[in-house]
């Protein structure tokens, strides 16, 4: 079976124990493809295919019959969340990562990159207040497009 529409959101659903829930499990960079192959806990295969204009969320319906719901439920990420202390330091962060053109979020003060052991380490050396932790992100992590280069060059003073 393939689903080219989603059909709402558990979330808008009341009473969710009148139906039988098949849930599919993806990763968030997958809710950022408009064309998936994917199983279920039930060991269904379906596909999945979208316009562009649609992404996956976590409890995106694909099929509602009245009795039985075909559910995305996205995995959580496995993430650095740094809590710096004020914006000096928050400033030193930024600068010591920028060069490394991760991917962040920021949300209530806290940033959010992707886990990196070697950002861990210059944070522990740093004595940066973070955690590790497995998060379901409201929003993926867009990664560089193949093809896209990025260079610069750093001013020298002579």
């Amino acid at each position: 079976m393939i689903f080219n529409q989603i059909k709402g959101n558990i979330s808008d659903i009341d009473n969710l124990n009148n139906y039988h829930i098949e849930k599919i499990f993806i990763n968030s960079d997958d809710t950022l493809k408009r064309i998936l192959r994917v199983s279920s806990d039930h060991n269904n295969e379906y596909g999945i295919t979208l316009d562009k204009s649609e992404e996956l969320k976590d409890g995106d319906i694909l099929l509602n019959d009245g009795k039985n719901l075909v559910v995305i439920k996205v995995k959580g990420d496995d993430v650095l969340v740094i809590k710096p202390n004020d914006i000096t330091e928050m400033g030193i962060i930024a600068h010591s990562l920028g060069n490394r053109h991760l991917q962040a979020q920021f949300n209530d003060g806290k940033m959010i990159i992707q886990y990196d052991a070697l950002v861990e380490e210059e944070l522990k050396r740093d004595k940066i207040n973070y955690s590790r932790e497995n998060l379901k992100l409201e929003k993926a992590f867009r990664h560089v497009e193949f093809g896209h280069t990025h260079t610069h060059t750093h001013a020298h003073a002579n």
